[in-house]
Formats: structure tokens, sequence, C-alpha cells
């Protein structure tokens, strides 16, 4: 499945690079009127929430490294299951990439010159609003607060998600392979969803719209079905929190 840029660029490099710096905190909320399972790898595993409740995962510096929730889960006691979208094998814990579709939020600590690298990415589709908000108020807010699902074309509806072009048709020109490696353009349905989420990855050569940075060390709060707006640069501080959502 096509991933964005940059995640193929940095999953390549070492994570040992910053390993005598202290770790980053993700925050993951879920502010859906629903269970979501969130999910991280390589870090994180899974976790169920309930409305309203948080999970907090400690990444350490110089990782890179994922972040989603899934939909339309069941588990066993011993965490077996599925789920209708976002599904990574069967498991609770996640040990590896969610399957299609999924809003993903994508990260890379300390990667260069200091800083972090982040997006959000419906190059898999989309299942979730989401939004985040770093602790470092200089650092862009962004957000797909978009309800993509009643929007979807009827040919990448799929269960409580809409799939993107690449995942549905699997061609070249919609997963920016074979000839169209170096040279693939958008597509309608690349335009589609990013019309609908202008700050986030529409399809796997959507880089220069998409892609964020930050000085590193700042902690990151993602959050499904939040209000934030995407158009923010800032955050505010509210009874001794560090973030904040309107």
């Amino acid at each position: 499945m096509a991933r964005s840029i940059l995640w193929v660029l940095l999953t390549t490099m070492a994570v040992s690079l910053y390993t005598g710096v202290e770790g980053v905190n993700f925050d993951i909320e879920n502010q859906c009127p629903y269970t979501v399972w969130a999910a991280g790898t390589p870090f994180g595993g899974g976790r169920e929430l309930q409305r309203g409740q948080s999970w907090r995962v400690n990444v350490p510096a110089g990782a890179q490294g994922r972040f989603w929730g899934r939909t339309g889960c069941s588990f066993d006691w011993n965490g077996r299951g599925r789920c209708n979208t976002g599904d990574c094998g069967g498991l609770l814990n996640c040990q590896g990439s969610g399957g299609v579709p999924s809003t993903l939020f994508e990260y890379a600590l300390n990667q260069y010159q200091n800083l972090d690298f982040y997006d959000i990415s419906l190059v898999d589709g989309f299942n979730l609003r989401m939004t985040v908000i770093l602790s470092n108020s200089n650092c862009k807010r962004i957000a797909c607060n978009s309800d993509i699902n009643s929007k979807c074309p009827g040919e990448l509806r799929v269960v409580d998600g809409c799939r993107s072009a690449c995942a549905a048709f699997n061609t070249a020109a919609y997963c920016c392979t074979g000839s169209f490696l170096d040279n693939c353009p958008p597509t309608g349905y690349s335009q589609f969803f990013k019309r609908e989420c202008p700050l986030a990855y529409s399809y796997a050569k959507d880089d220069p719209t998409s892609t964020f940075t930050c000085p590193g060390g700042s902690d990151y709060k993602i959050i499904f079905c939040g209000n934030g707006g995407s158009d923010s640069n800032s955050t505010s501080t509210s009874s001794g929190s560090l973030y904040a959502v309107e």
C-alpha cells in the first residue's frame, strides 16, 4: 500500500541517533460519541478508548512512527478479534501497520537539524476526524475535521470509512508506482480528499503542502473527533494543561 513520502524516507533512518535526549509524550484522546481503539506503532501498541478517555504514550527522541484510531472493533479476552477500519492483524495490541482505511498521524522526532517532522495522512483513506496540537505554541496545529465518510464517493466507501483510490483500485496512477513513480500528478480522487482536508496528505506525492516541522522536544496531543480548527498556529492553556481545543 502506498505511504506518504515522509513515512517512506524516514523509516530508513536509525532511531538511535538521539537516544540521550528525553522522550516525547503523545496524548491520544477520544472525543467521538463512540468507542475508538487507538493504535500506535512501533510504540504504543493499542488501547480501547471510550468517549472522553485518553492514553499517554512516551516515545524516545529520534524515533519515527504513527498513531491512528480503529472503529467497529471486537476483541476477546486474549486481545484477538477484528476492526472495521484500521485493523492490525486482528490484535488489540498492534504489532504492525493498520489496514485501510485509516486516518494516520505520522511523526519523525529530531530527524534533521533538531526538527520534528509530522503530518496527517489520508494516503490510506479516512475513517476518523483528527486534530493534532503541539505543546510548542509556535508550531502548526493540524487537523482533518471534515466528515469525509458522509461525502465519500460510492466506489471508495466501506463500512465506517472511505478508502483512497490506491487502496480501492491498486493502479500505478493512483498509487504513484511503476511509470508514475517520479511523475505522479493528483487525480480527481486525491483532489476530493485535499478539498476536504487541505493540510492532510491526499496522495503519496503530496509533500509540499502536507509535511510540517517543529523544534524537537514538543509534546503532542492527538484528538479523535475534536473540534479544534486546522488553520490555527497557536494553542492556549487551561487548568494547567499544555493543550486546549475550542
